[in-house]
């Protein structure tokens, strides 16, 4: 889906450094574009788990000699563990694969991010995701099918599973980062997406070739394969970046740079390193991914 560029609010607009000394600015995402991209997962979730319980009727266990009901307690307890396992599993998978992001996020345009801006880590997305768990799902299942939780539930149960679901579901409305709980106790958030993909424009592609030919500085393989596309990407928000710190993040991030890659020449503390160093970097990473190679970040 494609999203019409306009100004953001200056509420949702956060700024963090980076571990690389790069102040990168980032726009939360709303509470609309968040409800539209779990309606989108929840959807696709949906029709998973109907297939599975087609699949499970048309091959449950026919035999005569059984009794009454066991067929459809085969078919339900199928359904049960695949509705469980595949819920929680289906946001793990592709958040971790796809960078934060589930199909229903891909599509509205938003993804999950660490709160540090550091890469994106796999026990944060577990944690994150397994909270929903206690956030939205058990208080619907209390106050749906509470014999399954809690076989002698007081009558006050429903009341309270009310209030414990519209408390959590409501939080990002509380607080000033627009967290949920999963997000506060695995130190993510959810944004507006960057550009998913090395973009082709910092100048163009005529420009690019145009500042290899008048290159100034040169790096070598090992120097261009310290750094990955996130980092790429950080790079790249603050070449665009307009303001007046520009300059003194500018020579912060040469000097972290070249000590990050073990610059031999003279120190320099110019906008015209960066952006060579940008193209010299892309130009190796696009060349590895042509190869089937693809370097997400510093770490990989």
């Amino acid at each position: 889906m494609s999203r019409v560029l306009t100004e953001p609010d200056p509420a949702s607009v956060r700024e963090i450094l980076t571990p690389e000394g790069i102040p990168l600015r980032f726009e939360l995402a709303g509470a609309g574009d968040r409800a539209a991209a779990f309606f989108i997962d929840m959807l696709i979730w949906g029709l998973a788990v109907g297939l599975i319980a087609l699949l499970a009727s048309a091959f449950a266990p026919t035999d005569d000699a059984a009794e009454p009901g066991e067929t459809n307690r085969w078919v339900i307890a199928v359904v049960t563990l695949f509705t469980f396992v595949s819920r929680v599993f289906y946001f793990i998978w592709f958040e971790a694969r796809w960078r934060g992001a589930t199909p229903g996020k891909s599509r509205i345009g938003i993804r999950v991010m660490d709160r540090n801006a550091e890469p994106l880590r796999v026990d944060a997305i577990i944690v994150r995701n397994f909270m929903r768990e206690i956030e939205v799902w058990v208080p619907i299942a209390l106050l749906t099918q509470p014999e399954l939780l809690w076989p002698d539930a007081p009558p006050l149960l429903g009341l309270f599973s009310v209030g414990w679901l519209i408390v959590l579901v409501l939080m990002p409305l509380f607080n000033r980062d627009r967290l949920r709980v999963g997000d506060m106790v695995a130190g993510t958030v959810v944004v507006l997406s960057p550009r998913a993909a090395l973009r082709t424009d910092l100048g163009g592609r005529e420009v690019e070739r145009s500042v290899k030919k008048a290159a100034q500085f040169t790096f070598s393989k090992k120097q261009l394969e310290v750094y990955g596309i996130y980092e790429l990407q950080v790079l790249e928000e603050l070449l665009r970046r307009q303001d007046p710190y520009k300059r003194e993040a500018v020579h912060a991030v040469c000097q972290r740079i070249q000590r990050r890659i073990q610059w031999r020449g003279d120190p320099v503390r110019t906008e015209r390193f960066l952006r060579e160093f940008y193209t010299a970097v892309r130009a190796h990473l696009e060349q590895r991914m042509l190869l089937g190679k693809r370097k997400k970040d510093k770490h990989s």
